[in-house]
């Protein structure tokens, strides 16, 4: 019984950068093996069904294949429906989920990382590190973020997504 995945590509359809189109990506996964391809607005969430016991080489996969099909460099992170749900219920900053984002990360980060990342002052903004993701807390939204990406580099290959679309893909996945 193949696995479900949710694929959350970085750096897809950044203004005008790396532009792709979803039925493009779609057929790049289909012709990767994949099942059930699904894809969520523009900026590469994708949804899918395949057997992998190596998640890793399922990513480079996935990221070899967008390369070479659409010359598109990105890297690819992967969750299970479990994972999404895991994130959304472990939001760290109480109630109000509307500016909350999550940066999924390709790897767990050590200790040293989230302290380096932990000891910048960046308030009102605020930033969690729990297992292979980062909860960014945007009072101001994205455009009055303090937070700099260089700041959360120490953690390792990262892709964003607002809380809305977290939880939209999990609803996906899990269908």
């Amino acid at each position: 019984m193949p696995q479900t995945w949710i694929a959350l590509l970085r750096g897809i359809n950044l203004a005008s950068r790396n532009r792709v189109a979803m039925a493009d990506l779609r057929r790049v996964f289909e012709d990767a093996g994949c099942r059930d391809v699904r894809t969520y607005i523009n900026s590469g969430n994708v949804v899918f069904a395949k057997q992998a016991k190596d998640r890793a080489r399922l990513a480079r996969t996935l990221e070899q294949a967008v390369e070479s099909e659409l010359g598109v460099t990105a890297a690819v992170v992967l969750r299970t429906p479990a994972e999404l749900r895991k994130v959304l219920d472990g939001h760290p900053f109480g109630r109000d989920t509307s500016k909350t984002h999550v940066s999924f990360l390709a790897a767990k980060p050590s200790a040293k990382a989230v302290a380096e990342v932990k000891a910048h002052d960046v308030g009102p903004d605020r930033v969690e590190v729990k297992g292979s993701e980062a909860y960014l807390l945007l009072p101001n939204g994205r455009a009055g973020m303090q937070i700099k990406q260089r700041m959360l580099e120490p953690l390792g290959v990262a892709t964003d997504r607002g809380w809305n679309t977290v939880a939209k893909l999990r609803e996906l996945a899990e269908r």
